[in-house]
């Protein structure tokens, strides 16, 4: 018999891909049943981790353990020629780059041979490795490489990736992740959704794979990572894909003998109605110095209609309003109380909210958790306080927030916004004055602008929760950095986007700051993707700017989600046709074709040099009437389209004007999204102003109004019933 490692009994273990059946005994002490607890080490050894596979049910290559030459000699032939040997070693991760693999083993000598130079070779590579062993395993025929693998986030627990492996693994990054756990379907759509999804189904000359092998592997993976508590993040690279069966080769398993504690969810989502119903505030600190964080929060507090009370024990009056010393001195209820005061006598305050029966207190005041351990235990004796009284909190270390329909302004923000229907939520103060003052002469409003500090207690899921039962929301729009509990943010995000979209914006997404993986899928999934998976997953829209976000938002707050791709280009511009072309290609719109019947009934309407295609170019003398002739048979023909780009610019016969109110009409017979492009310059303002006041966003560059639907279609439409319709990916991104 041959030994395999220190603590399991003197064998070989074989296994047949074909059977998935070992040929010796796993001795009794260490049964699959018993196996999550008798992992000791970070990193298991492969044999290890093909006898957790095999459990599952996964195939892998027939193999044995051994740790001399002459053990390898007699195991080459049982297991059969071509052998692969590889070092068996904690200290080794990567194999091949540290010359501990040889394959193509065709003879017993040859295994001897192989196991005495990898062993010498990783001697003196790495002097104090701890050398197990080596493996012998059947060389597998050429097949399909890919690479699933797991790995556990911070934020939102275990995820599951698949990609194209081999040794380019990192070079081509093509890979797709789920937040586990992943049914059938959601691993059939993460398949389908790589860029070398076409060499799965058949490529050229190159046969279909088992594309139900490599579905059936990856879920039983996935079910394998949720099972074990004390796996940490696997990778299996490669998976070989066959035309029929596929095999993992090269198993990697991570564990930890103390997996990471379950986060404790926080309170639930505050229920939405209850959340800002504010009808008194006090605000603590209030000043009548104009340099004071004190004062500004009052200033922007004069507009309230109902009951503000400045607290500052040195003053009578502030902006005209009765002061008081202290909260206990306020007579009668307060909803909420703004606190800007430095940090070390807040909590004091937070005490005193509690005894006043205040039921939210907002804490604009730094030098919290954000600057070291004397700021954490401040913030753990506010919340201590807080949920003594049941009191919720937002911040600290935020700006508060604005409701500009009621006139509420709890920020230091020197101006205040428009009402509107977009709800904005950052996690950076400093985003949303600079967001609140651009707003402006863009003519943007706002139903909520909510600064979320250091989440201390309310977070993004309690804002998101709120303003996704808002009516006067129409969408929403989030900042983030960080994500402190991310499987109740989907859980709550989830239930929101089927019927109100919301837009995020991540940052943090370069590589500097990220920690250096100890595996291919650490690597292929770091946390910025994660995040984005997350997102996509909870039926979020991801854009990379805030202009983007604010382009789609715009657009989704008129029109909702479109249907579909299908888009028809109407516009009396050829240049600016050809250019639809390409920027729908660019961002996987679906450019419909004209049906005869289509072709027939714009005859009627449109001059003879019209270009009978989709985009349409009208040609430049086009009419406003021609516009208005051209929006009725597309309303009539609308069950042939899903988005209409309306693109006008200045003629010498054209009438603007006209134009823009026969779009207004057009959007009104239709339920479809209506996309204005009104491009130029002064000539175009006030056809522009139009469509604003009706609720039209118009985008004066047709490659932003290509790009902002190509970010809601990329991600989600939705068809009649709430459900994504269309997930066309763009060419490029």
């Amino acid at each position: 018999m041959y030994d395999t490692h220190p603590g399991l009994a003197r064998m070989i273990w074989f296994s047949d891909a074909r059977q998935g059946q070992s040929s010796l005994t796993l001795p009794r002490q260490y049964s699959l049943q018993e196996y999550p607890l008798t992992m000791s080490r970070s990193l298991l050894s492969e044999a290890e981790g093909y006898e957790l596979l095999k459990h599952y049910g996964i195939p892998v290559p027939r193999y044995a353990v051994v740790r001399t030459a002459e053990e390898a000699g007699h195991a080459a032939g049982e297991i059969g020629f071509p052998l692969v040997a590889k070092i068996i070693s904690p200290q080794v991760v990567h194999k091949s780059d540290a010359g501990g693999v040889v394959t193509g083993i065709a003879s017993d000598a040859g295994a001897q041979e192989a196991f005495a130079a990898i062993t010498a070779r990783i001697r003196a590579a790495y002097p104090g490795a701890d050398i197990q062993g080596v493996i012998l395993e059947k060389q597998q025929d050429a097949g399909l490489e890919l690479i699933v693998g797991g790995k556990t986030d911070p934020a939102f627990g275990k995820v599951l990736t698949i990609g194209m492996g081999g040794t380019l693994v990192e070079l081509i990054r093509d890979v797709a992740i789920h937040l586990l756990p992943a049914s059938d379907d959601a691993v059939r759509s993460m398949i389908h959704g790589l860029k070398g999804y076409p060499l799965i189904a058949g490529f050229r000359s190159t046969g279909p794979r088992d594309e139900a092998a490599l579905l059936a592997t990856a879920a039983a993976l996935g079910r394998m990572f949720l099972e074990h508590p004390d796996i940490q993040e696997f990778d299996i690279n490669p998976v070989i894909l066959y035309g029929k069966g596929a095999c993992a080769v090269d198993a990697r398993v991570y564990t930890s003998e103390e997996p990471a504690p379950a986060r404790q969810d926080q309170w639930d989502a505050v229920p939405p109605d209850s959340l800002f119903r504010i009808g008194s505030v006090a605000v603590v600190g209030a000043s009548q110095n104009p340099d004071k964080v004190g004062y500004a929060i009052c200033r922007n507090m004069l507009a309230f209609s109902g009951a503000l009370y400045p607290v500052n024990p040195n003053s009578a009056a502030i902006l005209g309003r009765t002061a008081y010393p202290s909260l206990a001195a306020i007579p009668g209820q307060v909803d909420a109380a703004v606190v800007a005061i430095p940090a070390a006598g807040v909590p004091a305050i937070v005490e005193e909210a509690g005894k006043k029966k205040i039921p939210l207190v907002i804490i604009v005041s730094s030098g919290f958790r954000e600057t070291g351990p004397a700021g954490k235990a401040l913030e753990d004796q506010v919340i201590a306080t807080a949920q003594k009284y049941g009191i919720r909190v937002m911040g600290p270390n935020c700006l508060g927030f604005m409701l500009p329909t009621q006139g509420i302004n709890t920020t230091f923000d020197p101006v205040s916004p428009r009402p509107g229907s977009i709800a904005f939520i950052s996690q950076s103060g400093a985003i949303i004055t600079t967001i609140v003052d651009w707003s402006l002469p863009e003519e943007i409003g706002f139903s909520a602008v909510i600064s979320v500090g250091n989440q201390l207690d309310l977070t993004f899921e309690d804002f998101v929760a709120w303003t996704g039962a808002d009516p006067a929301t129409n969408a929403i729009i989030l900042y983030v950095e960080e994500i402190r509990n991310g499987r109740r943010f989907m859980e709550v995000v989830s239930r929101i986007t089927p019927t109100k979209p919301v837009i995020v914006i991540k940052s943090g997404s370069s590589a500097i700051g990220q920690k250096a993986a100890s595996s291919h899928t650490g690597s292929l999934a770091g946390s910025s993707v994660v995040y984005q998976a997350a997102f996509r997953q909870a039926g979020m829209i991801p854009v990379r700017s805030i202009r983007e976000a604010f382009q789609a938002a715009e657009l989704l707050a008129s029109e909702g989600y479109p249907t579909g791709t299908r888009a028809i280009v109407i516009s009396n511009a050829g240049g600016f046709a050809v250019l639809s072309s390409d920027y729908a290609e660019r961002f996987g719109i679906e450019l419909v074709h004209f049906p005869d019947e289509l072709i027939r009934e714009l005859d009627a309407v449109l001059p003879p040099a019209w270009n009978r295609a989709n985009p349409m170019d009208m040609v430049g003398d086009s009419h406003p009437d021609q516009y208005a002739k051209t929006f009725d048979i597309m309303i009539r023909h609308q069950d042939l389209w899903d988005i209409a780009f309306v693109i006008a610019v200045p003629t010498a016969i054209s009438n603007p004007i006209r134009v823009a109110n026969e779009l207004i009409r057009f959007s009104t017979h239709t339920k479809k999204m209506i996309v204005g492009c009104m491009i130029g310059g002064d000539s175009m303002k006030t056809p522009q102003r139009i469509l604003r006041e009706s609720k039209i966003p118009n985008f004066p560059d047709l490659e932003d109004a290509f790009r902002a639907v190509g970010n809601i279609c990329r991600y989600t439409c939705r068809n009649a019933n709430g459900h994504p319709g269309c997930q066309k990916e763009p060419r490029e991104q």
